[in-house]
């Protein structure tokens, strides 16, 4: 990774925890899985995939929330916003909250996850969608696939 690559900042709603990431996510995301609605409140959330070395806390320290295991959810400790997600199995990437970013707009998702739970009426325009997760054996594809697009802040 580069020092040119460009740098996207983002934060909790109270600003208590801020972050950064660096260059463009490997995925970009949309889990429609009836514990993401209930975590966010909304229809899916929506994320983008970086490696953890494109990834780091500025400020303020991230508590685990969520179920508090495998995925681990991580939290601003005042305002609870859900910030990132992390896999116990491996720290190698980390699953930053897409609203959180600054610019948040552009970060239209790619894919979608779950569709078997999703809410009738819930639209994402994603490009590929999954009744559950992909196998892991798919996110090599997904990945090239979605490095080769274009207008992935459109």
């Amino acid at each position: 990774m580069s020092d040119q690559d460009p740098v996207q900042e983002g934060s909790c709603r109270c600003g208590h925890v801020r972050f950064a990431v660096r260059g463009k996510p490997l995925l970009t995301m949309a889990c429609h899985c009836t514990g993401c609605q209930k975590m966010t409140a909304g229809a899916f959330s929506l994320s983008a995939l970086y490696s953890s070395d494109a990834f780091e806390v500025l400020e303020g320290e991230p508590v685990l929330g969520g179920m508090r295991a495998s995925p681990r959810h991580f939290f601003c400790p005042s305002c609870m916003s859900w910030l990132f997600t992390r896999l116990a199995e491996t720290d190698a990437f980390v699953n930053v909250r897409a609203t959180m970013l600054e610019g948040a707009a552009s970060f239209r998702p790619f894919m979608e996850t779950y569709t078997s739970e999703k809410l009738p009426w819930a639209t994402t325009g994603a490009a590929r969608s999954f009744e559950e997760f992909p196998a892991p054996e798919q996110y090599p594809e997904l990945i090239r696939a979605y490095a080769e697009q274009s207008d992935w802040r459109a």
